[in-house]
Protein backbone atom coordinates (compact mmCIF):
# COMPACT_ATOMS: atom_id res chain seq x y z
CA UNK A 1 0.00 0.00 0.00
CA UNK A 2 1.32 3.26 -1.03
CA UNK A 3 1.97 6.13 1.86
CA UNK A 4 -0.92 8.76 1.24
CA UNK A 5 1.70 11.69 2.38
CA UNK A 6 3.54 10.95 -0.98
CA UNK A 7 0.18 11.39 -3.23
CA UNK A 8 -0.17 14.97 -2.63
CA UNK A 9 0.55 16.96 -6.11
CA UNK A 10 2.76 19.49 -4.83
CA UNK A 11 2.50 21.30 -8.30
CA UNK A 12 -1.35 20.84 -8.62
CA UNK A 13 -2.46 24.01 -10.09
CA UNK A 14 -5.40 24.49 -7.48
CA UNK A 15 -3.14 23.91 -4.77
CA UNK A 16 -0.34 26.40 -6.13
CA UNK A 17 -2.38 29.50 -6.84
CA UNK A 18 -4.10 28.68 -3.08
CA UNK A 19 -0.03 28.61 -1.61
CA UNK A 20 0.75 31.30 -3.68
CA UNK A 21 -1.76 33.79 -2.44
CA UNK A 22 -1.82 32.55 1.39
CA UNK A 23 2.68 33.24 0.57
CA UNK A 24 1.52 37.03 0.04
CA UNK A 25 -1.20 37.23 2.24
CA UNK A 26 1.21 36.31 4.97
CA UNK A 27 3.85 39.40 3.74
CA UNK A 28 1.01 41.63 3.54
CA UNK A 29 0.12 40.37 7.31
CA UNK A 30 3.28 41.13 8.03
CA UNK A 31 4.08 44.38 6.88
CA UNK A 32 0.44 45.57 8.65
CA UNK A 33 1.66 44.23 12.29
CA UNK A 34 4.85 46.34 11.51
CA UNK A 35 2.58 49.32 10.34
CA UNK A 36 0.40 48.41 13.64
CA UNK A 37 3.96 48.71 15.77
CA UNK A 38 4.83 51.97 14.02
CA UNK A 39 1.72 53.80 14.75
CA UNK A 40 1.43 52.78 18.33
CA UNK A 41 5.02 53.71 19.23
CA UNK A 42 4.35 57.14 17.15
CA UNK A 43 1.80 58.04 19.51
CA UNK A 44 3.21 56.60 22.26
CA UNK A 45 6.22 59.15 21.80
CA UNK A 46 3.94 62.03 20.57
CA UNK A 47 1.63 61.97 23.76
CA UNK A 48 4.60 61.84 26.54
CA UNK A 49 6.18 64.57 23.87
CA UNK A 50 9.45 62.60 23.23
CA UNK A 51 12.07 64.88 21.91
CA UNK A 52 12.64 64.87 18.33
CA UNK A 53 16.14 65.34 18.30
CA UNK A 54 16.44 61.84 19.68
CA UNK A 55 17.81 59.63 17.37
CA UNK A 56 15.27 56.81 17.54
CA UNK A 57 12.47 59.28 18.39
CA UNK A 58 13.45 61.20 14.69
CA UNK A 59 13.58 57.39 13.43
CA UNK A 60 9.88 56.86 14.64
CA UNK A 61 8.50 59.97 13.83
CA UNK A 62 9.81 59.26 10.12
CA UNK A 63 8.22 55.77 9.92
CA UNK A 64 4.95 57.69 11.37
CA UNK A 65 4.80 59.74 8.75
CA UNK A 66 5.57 57.27 5.70
CA UNK A 67 2.54 55.37 7.07
CA UNK A 68 0.32 58.34 8.06
CA UNK A 69 0.09 59.47 4.72
CA UNK A 70 -3.49 58.45 3.60
CA UNK A 71 -4.60 59.79 7.14
CA UNK A 72 -3.01 63.56 7.50
CA UNK A 73 -5.34 66.13 8.45
CA UNK A 74 -8.46 63.97 9.43
CA UNK A 75 -8.24 65.30 12.73
CA UNK A 76 -6.88 68.16 14.29
CA UNK A 77 -4.32 66.76 17.44
CA UNK A 78 -5.30 67.58 20.88
CA UNK A 79 -2.07 69.41 22.36
CA UNK A 80 -2.18 68.21 26.20
CA UNK A 81 0.93 70.52 27.27
CA UNK A 82 4.50 70.85 27.12
CA UNK A 83 7.22 68.36 28.20
CA UNK A 84 10.20 69.53 30.25
CA UNK A 85 11.89 69.80 27.23
CA UNK A 86 9.64 72.42 25.44
CA UNK A 87 8.44 69.79 23.52
CA UNK A 88 4.68 69.81 22.86
CA UNK A 89 2.93 66.76 24.14
CA UNK A 90 -0.15 65.95 21.63
CA UNK A 91 -2.87 63.39 21.85
CA UNK A 92 -3.26 62.18 17.87
CA UNK A 93 -6.56 61.28 16.83
CA UNK A 94 -5.30 60.64 13.43
CA UNK A 95 -3.09 57.88 14.68
CA UNK A 96 -5.79 56.43 16.76
CA UNK A 97 -8.01 56.23 13.63
CA UNK A 98 -5.13 54.92 11.53
CA UNK A 99 -4.54 52.09 14.21
CA UNK A 100 -8.14 51.38 13.32
CA UNK A 101 -8.41 51.00 9.93
CA UNK A 102 -4.78 49.31 9.62
CA UNK A 103 -6.43 46.85 12.43
CA UNK A 104 -9.68 45.98 10.42
CA UNK A 105 -7.36 45.22 7.51
CA UNK A 106 -5.00 43.34 9.35
CA UNK A 107 -8.37 40.56 10.77
CA UNK A 108 -9.41 40.75 7.23
CA UNK A 109 -6.08 38.91 6.50
CA UNK A 110 -6.19 36.78 9.14
CA UNK A 111 -9.39 35.64 7.96
CA UNK A 112 -7.80 35.35 3.91
CA UNK A 113 -5.23 33.66 5.46
CA UNK A 114 -7.11 31.08 7.40
CA UNK A 115 -9.59 30.72 4.63
CA UNK A 116 -6.44 29.83 2.06
CA UNK A 117 -5.32 27.10 4.60
CA UNK A 118 -8.39 25.58 5.07
CA UNK A 119 -8.52 25.24 1.27
CA UNK A 120 -5.33 23.71 0.64
CA UNK A 121 -6.35 21.33 3.62
CA UNK A 122 -9.25 20.66 1.57
CA UNK A 123 -7.03 20.11 -1.92
CA UNK A 124 -4.57 17.66 -0.07
CA UNK A 125 -7.58 15.58 1.54
CA UNK A 126 -9.15 15.00 -1.64
CA UNK A 127 -6.03 14.17 -3.53
CA UNK A 128 -5.19 11.30 -0.88
CA UNK A 129 -8.84 9.92 -1.00
CA UNK A 130 -8.32 9.66 -4.70
CA UNK A 131 -5.18 8.04 -4.31
CA UNK A 132 -6.80 5.44 -1.85
CA UNK A 133 -9.45 5.09 -4.07
CA UNK A 134 -6.76 3.89 -6.81
CA UNK A 135 -5.32 2.05 -4.29
CA UNK A 136 -8.39 0.02 -2.91
CA UNK A 137 -9.42 -1.00 -7.22
CA UNK A 138 -5.90 -1.68 -7.21
CA UNK A 139 -6.03 -4.06 -4.84
CA UNK A 140 -9.54 -5.65 -5.70
CA UNK A 141 -8.42 -6.08 -9.22
CA UNK A 142 -5.18 -8.03 -7.46
CA UNK A 143 -7.37 -9.90 -5.94
CA UNK A 144 -9.82 -11.17 -8.52
CA UNK A 145 -6.49 -11.61 -10.66
CA UNK A 146 -5.32 -14.15 -8.12
CA UNK A 147 -8.87 -15.85 -7.43
CA UNK A 148 -9.31 -16.36 -11.58
CA UNK A 149 -5.59 -17.73 -11.52
CA UNK A 150 -6.51 -20.48 -8.43
CA UNK A 151 -9.61 -20.90 -10.28
CA UNK A 152 -12.32 -19.63 -7.61
CA UNK A 153 -15.19 -17.44 -8.32
CA UNK A 154 -14.91 -14.34 -8.01
CA UNK A 155 -15.75 -12.75 -4.67
CA UNK A 156 -17.65 -10.24 -6.26
CA UNK A 157 -18.80 -10.04 -9.53
CA UNK A 158 -18.39 -6.10 -9.14
CA UNK A 159 -16.46 -4.33 -6.43
CA UNK A 160 -17.69 -1.48 -5.34
CA UNK A 161 -15.02 0.72 -4.36
CA UNK A 162 -15.96 2.84 -0.77
CA UNK A 163 -17.55 5.92 -0.87
CA UNK A 164 -15.90 8.91 -0.42
CA UNK A 165 -18.08 11.60 1.14
CA UNK A 166 -18.14 14.70 -1.13
CA UNK A 167 -16.01 17.77 0.07
CA UNK A 168 -18.11 19.95 2.71
CA UNK A 169 -17.89 23.77 2.42
CA UNK A 170 -15.38 25.49 3.76
CA UNK A 171 -16.60 26.53 7.55
CA UNK A 172 -16.89 30.48 7.83
CA UNK A 173 -14.12 31.53 9.61
CA UNK A 174 -13.43 31.90 12.84
CA UNK A 175 -13.09 35.54 15.16
CA UNK A 176 -9.51 35.96 16.17
CA UNK A 177 -8.70 35.86 19.13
Amino acid sequence: MTNTDDVIDKWDPKRVVVWVTRLISYVVYFYVMLVEIILLLGFVLLLFGANPNSGFVDWAYRNLDRVMEPFRGIFSPIEIGETGNDVPAVFETSVLFAMVIYGIIALLLHAAIQWLTHRMDLIDRDQRAEAQRKEYERASAELEARRAAAGLPPTNPAPVAPTIPPTPPPPPPAPPS
